[in-house]
């Protein structure tokens, strides 16, 4: 059943001099596509221009989360990554979200916000509880958004090119997708706020030292490491990693309830709606870089 749900295919490879028979399942859409094969899932992300989260995005999110509590049973890691060259994940699709807003009235525009939020906090409260190693393999560009997700993550491997930022503030917002409910969790309050208050960007030695990514790699090697990685990982007993995991990873549920209570309040602020029609209008290429 699974198999026919996902697409399943034949696929055959040599290992140590022998032909192995390979089970690979994969399904997908425009924004992201998933693959099993050997006991681990690829989500792979590639929208253009960098992985922007919106309303089609957040529907095939919404079909993977699905899939992946029927696939969980059979496999012992999750990989995300991107396939696009700019980067990770800018994060969310300010664009469409402004001028969504600008064609309903202040309830409206606050309720369809709210939806929004509810919506994709349960995609990534998912993945975050999922009872097998999640990993985020990142390169580029990871803001916002795009950050969330990879917070959501047990782990994050990074090539030395990545960026990982929350430019909110400018916005005159928070992070709304669970972003600091996660980093409260893992990391120290310091870091915290130097993140959020700023708006600056660290690149991936500045956070691997601070604890933020487990392992830097080569330029276009972060997805070569984290396949490694989930390799080495079959080794261990299932149970016991997702017990581990429930110890060492609890959800900050109430946390994650009132950021999305701060994000709809200030959501409607004249400054927000300005600094959004300031992206929108902007003309550069990559307006969501600091």
């Amino acid at each position: 059943m699974l198999g026919e749900m996902l697409g399943t295919t034949k696929d055959t490879k040599v290992r140590e001099g022998k032909l192995e028979s390979k089970l690979v399942s994969g399904c997908g859409g425009s924004a992201l596509s998933w693959t099993l094969a050997e006991g681990v899932i690829e989500l792979a992300l590639h929208r253009a221009p960098c992985n922007e989260l919106g309303s089609a995005s957040l529907e095939e999110l919404e079909k993977f989360a699905s899939a992946l509590e029927s696939m969980q049973a059979e496999t012992h890691a999750l990989i995300i990554y991107s396939k696009l060259k700019p980067g990770f994940c800018a994060g969310a699709d300010l664009r469409e979200l402004y001028q969504q807003s600008q064609t309903m009235d202040k309830a409206e525009a606050v309720k369809g916000v709210r939806d929004f939020l509810e919506r994709i906090h349960r995609v990534l409260n998912l993945i975050d509880a999922a009872p097998l190693t999640t990993i985020a393999a990142v390169h580029g560009v990871t803001f916002g958004g795009g950050f969330e997700l990879a917070l959501a993550c047990d782990l994050i491997i990074a090539d030395k090119m990545a960026r990982f930022c929350f430019p909110e503030l400018r916005l005159g917002l928070i992070p709304g997708f669970g972003g600091i409910p996660r980093l409260k969790r893992d990391l120290g309050n310091a870091v915290v706020r130097d993140l959020l208050l700023t708006g600056r960007s660290f690149n991936a030695t500045k956070a691997q030292q601070i604890g933020l990514v487990s392992q830097v790699v080569g330029e276009g090697e972060a997805l070569r490491a984290a396949r490694a990685m989930a390799t080495q990982l079959r080794k261990f007993d299932r149970a016991t990693v997702a017990t581990a995991k429930k110890f060492i990873k609890p959800i900050p549920h109430e946390e994650l309830r009132q950021e999305i209570d701060i994000f709809c309040e200030l959501f409607t602020r004249p400054a927000v709606q300005a600094g959004l029609r300031k992206f929108v209008e902007s003309t550069d290429a990559q307006p969501y870089l600091p």
